[in-house]
């Protein structure tokens, strides 16, 4: 076991205090987004001064398992992260790992350098992702059914929305009839003129602010529907006009509470807004925009890739023993708990399933203690490396972290 520092990335959606105040600190001098703790080759953490990857790459068997090593060709197959936005993050969806390895080849092929501001994919990995609030934590995130977004257009009361209501409108009530008809409605949305799509913008825009107002003067729209008016308003104050404004209207809007937990898989379209979170996904950084953002936008790729069948419910439904919230999720690639021994009988967890794993604090303090006897405090943000090699380890203390590591060969998909 060894202390591992993340990776930080700074974005201009990130934030100067929400990872600050996780700490304890004083603001920090940049916009701090996320916080990586794997083994991605973009952005490894580190152990001392060796780069994770490295260190994997120096002893597969022993930091991995031999199972592990195995089946995912000697790398780390998730990435760990803390994520921090005061800003919405781009109109986002990931590719299947089939797409993946076909974009990364062709663009690999095409000479376009892996760390160009317009390459889309970055590894031939998918990247199915997990993300538990730490704090309010407000995302749109997948279409929301048809028949839901058809009332809110009604409600808006937007004559410039009537042009396009027949495109939002399924043949009949079966999944594959609604996918198609949001593709049609979405794939006409980003095609049209620039001018047209900017007063198409505005006008929703009025629409929102007007049903806003209704909503604070006694009358009585639908909570949902005025929390989606006023996500848009932000959204289009930080990006005025943007593609991704109307994009972002036809995406279920969820606010979750710290320990509510999301689950998106391939194609999922997507926007982070606001909160501080715990992410984990499969060890990728393939990311296909739509808007919302000032880097690369290739929204032929991003359709090639979305998924328009409705998301009804993207939450996770955790499962609960004494001190362990465990987040289950349909991918092999990664485990992600939330770990507080001071709510066992004994003070104190055992982990006993094969490694390897990552650990970090985010509330109070925690001590893990391998087999061998080895002992590291954490403090919030602070992580350790547990490799495979070490066995089965406890983790003690008042305060609360998350656990990450990979399924067993028997739970995996």
């Amino acid at each position: 076991m060894r202390v591992l520092t993340p990776a930080l990335r700074s974005y201009p959606w990130g934030s100067k205090t929400l990872l600050a105040n996780l700490r304890g600190s004083a603001a920090s001098a940049v916009k701090e987004a996320e916080l990586w703790y794997g083994a991605h080759p973009q952005a490894p953490s580190t152990l001392v001064d060796t780069p994770l990857d490295e260190v994997i790459a120096s002893d597969p068997q022993g930091q991995l398992g031999a199972d592990v090593a195995k089946i995912f060709t000697n790398e780390l197959p998730f990435l760990l992260k803390l994520l921090a936005a005061d800003e919405p993050l781009s109109l986002q969806a990931h590719p299947t790992k089939a797409q993946a390895q076909a974009g990364f080849q062709a663009e690999t092929a095409a000479g376009i350098a892996m760390t160009a501001a317009d390459r889309n994919y970055r590894d031939p990995n998918h990247k199915p992702e997990t993300i538990i609030a730490l704090t309010e934590f407000s995302a749109l995130v997948g279409f929301r059914p048809l028949a839901r977004t058809r009332e809110l257009f009604a409600e808006l009361r937007c004559p410039a929305l009537a042009h396009y209501l027949p495109l939002a409108s399924a043949d009949d009530a079966s999944a594959e009839s609604e996918a198609s008809a949001l593709r049609a409605l979405f794939t006409t949305w980003i095609t049209i003129p620039t001018a047209t799509r900017r007063e198409l913008v505005a006008a929703v825009i009025q629409a929102c602010e007007t049903l806003v107002e209704r909503a604070a003067t006694g009358d009585t729209p639908p909570a949902w529907m005025v929390e989606v008016a006023a996500s848009l308003i932000s959204i289009n104050e930080r990006y005025p006009g943007d593609v991704g404004v109307l994009g972002a209207m036809l995406l279920n809007k969820v606010t979750l509470a710290p320990g509510e937990a999301l689950f998106l898989g391939a194609g999922q379209l997507h926007a982070y807004v606001h909160g501080l979170g715990v992410e984990i996904m499969a060890n990728s950084d393939n990311v296909l925009r739509g808007g919302l953002t000032s880097k690369h936008v290739d929204v032929p790729e991003l359709v090639k890739v979305l998924d328009f069948h409705p998301l009804a419910d993207p939450y996770i439904h955790p499962t609960e023993t004494a001190g362990l919230t465990t987040y289950p999720v349909p991918v092999e690639e990664f485990t992600i708990s939330h770990c507080r021994p001071s709510a066992t009988p004994t003070q104190q967890l055992t982990i006993a399933e094969p490694g390897p794993h990552v650990m970090v604090c985010t509330t109070g303090a925690i001590t893990i203690t391998t087999a061998a006897n080895e002992r590291v405090t954490l403090a919030p943000t602070e992580a350790v490396w547990i490799p495979a090699s070490d066995g089965e380890f406890s983790v003690a203390g008042h305060g609360e972290g998350f656990l990450a590591g990979v399924p067993a060969a028997a739970d995996r998909s």
